[in-house]
């Protein structure tokens, strides 16, 4: 099975150009099972009142869910996940902090945390996708991470094949790392990946902060951070090895 994680940077490349079109054409070209994207809009003035979501869905073929983040220009930005299988189900999880975060247009809503529950062939999937804080200090990130991690513990006691996903904003060594591997959750990069597999930024990727952590008895056969300016981040794929649930 092959897992996208991709920050889409509102359809922007590198640059600030639009072209979605282009983040489906690599959708296309990296013929992932499922996509974890991140800042998408959905109706926003930047993004020219476009419902990124739906264009992705179509444009790749795939089943879509999406989560709104935020109330933002207009419209809502949040993550997006994308299945080549049915999504049975979906919801978004809150990640609230204390205090509460002044965020874009002065609003306070808490960051997300996306489920989308998966009929693949190899049984139900819960599927986590995320978004966090990208402040210098970590105090909120610490926060979104140990709700992120609760979340996830308790979806761990009902389904054999959980995976998390998504912009961390945190390196490899940072306490936010920690405390999501506290609940069993494995760096899929650090399993099987080669070289240091950099994510930010594009041009000249100086740090690891976009990431897949597998579960169980999930695997990880091979994970590559593909060069391209496609974004203002480089994708993470990632081919996981996955059992066959009866």
């Amino acid at each position: 099975m092959r897992v996208l994680v991709y920050n889409i940077h509102a359809g922007k490349d590198a640059d600030g150009v639009d072209n979605l079109g282009r983040v489906v054409s690599l959708i296309r070209e990296t013929r992932a099972d499922l996509v974890l994207l991140q800042e998408v809009d959905q109706g926003t003035r930047r993004s020219g009142v476009v419902d990124q979501p739906a264009v992705l869905a179509v444009g790749t073929g795939l089943h879509v869910a999406f989560g709104s983040a935020l109330d933002y220009d207009g419209g809502k930005y949040g993550v997006a996940t994308l299945s080549r299988w049915p999504i049975t189900f979906d919801t978004l999880h809150r990640l609230p902090v204390d205090p509460p975060q002044t965020r874009a247009g002065g609003s306070r809503e808490p960051r997300g945390l996306l489920r989308a529950d998966i009929r693949s062939p190899y049984g139900t999937i819960a599927l986590f996708n995320t978004h966090i804080d990208a402040s210098r200090e970590d105090n909120w990130r610490r926060q979104e991470a140990q709700v992120i991690a609760s979340t996830v513990r308790t979806a761990r006691q009902a389904h054999a094949l959980v995976l998390l996903g998504g912009d961390m904003n945190s390196t490899p060594e940072s306490a936010v790392q920690q405390i999501v591997h506290g609940v069993g959750l494995r760096d899929a990069f650090a399993e099987c990946g080669a070289g240091a597999g950099l994510t930010y930024p594009a041009d000249s990727a100086v740090k690891r902060i976009d990431y897949l952590y597998l579960s169980g008895a999930m695997r990880c056969a091979r994970a590559d951070v593909p060069v391209t300016r496609v974004s203002d981040h480089r994708p993470l794929v990632v081919d996981v090895l996955i059992p066959r649930m009866r």
